[in-house]
């Protein structure tokens, strides 16, 4: 069935049909379509996944999305355009230029943890192109991947949705493709990168790491502390690009705990569990996978500042744990759950050293209004972002690419970025047959024409 489905989306684009504009128009308008009307049914998927609220769902997936649409299809045209470029004196006349053309049959494994914006986030960028796609929802969140593949032949042609676990994604992944776009973890990114080796296929890897967060003693402490707890909590902490662990000087990151504390409870009362507004772990088994390094880390003499009640299957409090050293459980891999570790350090320069001792992160926040420690951290650290003053937000922002380096990843995508990743730079040249002045490089090569040549070179 799935080699059938993989040929059905090969047959659409080698007719031709996905090439004009008015078709690509025709689907970007037809997913927005489906995002506006079924908005709804697709907030209470993910409640019922992921115990996202509504407003969460809206923005950071539903919202999202719809922001990025609006964001393509005013341009995407013209970030198509046929490119002039300039032409060595040694071959004019003539005419050179570099025309985007589509790749063919795009494929789209989506993760959990945004399971809707995740999987049309690549698809947008699929469709501009001129590509079809494959969707393989993951099936960690049955009831959003059910919804997206009830609703998208409903609006979308050249599209299709293949739900199932390891089995269906190993057929899928043995199917030729002219791109992958894979988000998840670096263990199923290895699996992907060796399936694609097989036909050559070229891919893009969203992965994360352990993204830092340096705070000093120049910024406004309450507004850190603010703004790191919403982006470390926001759906429970599993987020790519959630900020992984706090770097701070001592008296820094003492100052820190109670403003963490107090922000915790502004977000989500006095008992999170009751909080409309707080979500849960996929899974009993990512969640004893949290706590097992919370636990770890506490015996290893780090402290509870706020947080670390668990039901022992979905719910894990919004935690806070000081006095973390570099060699606890916590430090150890990507948290990817509610749990914010403050590592206290002499300064920047072993900041600097900490971050670049571990895998390149996915992104790396600063909250700092010190212009040289800034200076410091764009020069020697490396990591698929840098955002000053606040976390996750660049997400938010279609201009800008979205995407990791080494560890972290492999190429980017989102607004032209994403056109551009699912899209190829097809070279051409138009050289007239008259003159001919091709004629001075070719044999026999007297004195003059081998002057002229080295001359023109």
């Amino acid at each position: 069935m799935i080699p059938d489905v993989v040929a059905d989306l090969r047959a659409t684009f080698d007719s031709g049909r996905t090439k004009p504009f008015t078709w690509r128009e025709a689907q970007l308008e037809g997913l927005d379509r489906l995002l506006a009307e079924n908005g709804a049914e697709l907030e209470a998927a993910l409640a019922a996944d992921l115990g996202k609220s509504a407003t969460e769902a809206y923005l950071t997936e539903i919202g999202f999305l719809r922001t990025e649409l609006a964001h393509v299809r005013a341009r995407f045209r013209r970030w198509l355009a046929p490119q002039r470029v300039p032409v060595p004196l040694s071959l004019r006349p003539a005419r050179a230029s570099i025309i985007r053309e589509p790749l063919g049959v795009v494929l789209v494994i989506a993760p959990w943890n945004y399971p809707v914006q995740l999987t049309f986030g690549p698809l947008i960028g699929a469709l501009a192109a001129g590509n079809t796609a494959l969707l393989k929802p993951s099936e960690l969140t049955p009831t959003v991947s059910a919804t997206i593949a009830r609703l998208v032949p409903r609006y979308l042609d050249g599209v299709a949705v293949v739900e199932g676990g390891p089995e269906e994604t190993g057929e899928v992944l043995a199917q030729r493709f002219d791109h992958i776009v894979y988000t998840g973890g670096s263990r199923v990114a290895r699996i992907v990168m060796r399936a694609a080796a097989e036909h050559l296929t070229p891919v893009t890897l969203e992965l994360g790491g352990k993204s830092p967060a340096w705070v000093d003693g120049t910024t406004d402490l309450r507004t850190a502390a603010r703004r790191l707890a919403w982006g470390k909590f926001l759906n429970a902490g599993q987020t790519c690009v959630a900020p992984d662990y706090v770097l701070a000087p001592p008296d820094v990151a003492r100052r820190l705990e109670p403003l963490l504390a107090e922000a915790v409870a502004d977000m989500y009362g006095p008992d999170p569990r009751n909080s409309p507004d707080y979500g849960r772990i996929i899974s009993a088994h990512h969640h004893a996978r949290v706590v097992e390094l919370l636990e770890g880390s506490v015996a290893a003499g780090a402290r509870v500042v706020t947080g670390g009640e668990h039901d022992g299957e979905a719910y894990l409090a919004p935690t806070v744990l000081a006095d973390v050293g570099l060699d606890s459980p916590a430090m150890a891999e990507e948290i990817f759950g509610p749990v914010l570790p403050l590592v206290a350090v002499d300064g920047i320069a072993e900041a600097v050293a900490v971050i670049r001792a571990g895998e390149k992160p996915l992104a790396l926040y600063a909250f700092t209004e010190d212009a040289r420690t800034r200076r410091t951290l764009l020069r020697e650290t490396s990591s698929g972002a840098v955002v000053f003053g606040a976390p996750a937000v660049h997400l938010a922002v279609p201009s800008l690419p979205f995407g990791g380096v080494g560890g972290s990843g492999m190429g980017s995508y989102h607004g032209e970025h994403s056109v551009r990743t699912l899209s190829h730079p097809k070279p051409v040249l138009r050289k007239p047959s008259s003159p001919d002045t091709l004629a001075l490089i070719r044999p026999p090569f007297t004195g003059l024409k081998e002057r002229l040549a080295r001359r023109l070179m």
